[in-house]
């Protein structure tokens, strides 16, 4: 997937862990990222979020695509802070995927993100 997503390769984010319901991604925040006050844009954490969702959600091989997701914002992030968010799918039927991620610099919380997905009966291709 990571191959077929320019914007999460323009991000920098790289894959650190991925298995069965759940990704752990990572990614160094750079100056272009930056809002007027010199902090990350809240759109940075949330993409990265975004990213370890969308990939988790997909491990089962079919297409899953999101329907609600929120965030919450809970630290200001800097120019060179490393961030890592790892999604892990907390419930799935056969149609719906419930899935938490926690965006983390170093050991610290920064922000909480949430997700449903639909999944589809579309296989992806090797």
């Amino acid at each position: 997937m990571l191959s077929l997503d320019p914007f999460s390769k323009w991000l920098g984010i790289e894959i650190l862990e991925v298995e069965l319901g759940r990704c752990k991604v990572g990614m160094t925040i750079r100056k272009e990222m930056l809002n007027s006050m010199q902090k990350a844009h809240g759109g940075i954490s949330y993409s990265l979020a975004d990213t370890a969702f969308g990939f988790a959600a997909n491990t089962h091989g079919k297409f899953a695509v999101s329907i609600e997701t929120s965030i919450n914002h809970i630290e200001a992030l800097n120019e060179g802070d490393y961030l890592i968010a790892e999604s892990v799918i907390e419930k799935a039927n056969r149609k719906l995927g419930f899935n938490v991620v926690e965006v983390k610099r170093g050991e610290e919380l920064v922000a909480l993100f949430k997700g449903v997905v639909y999944r589809t009966s579309k296989d992806w291709e090797e």
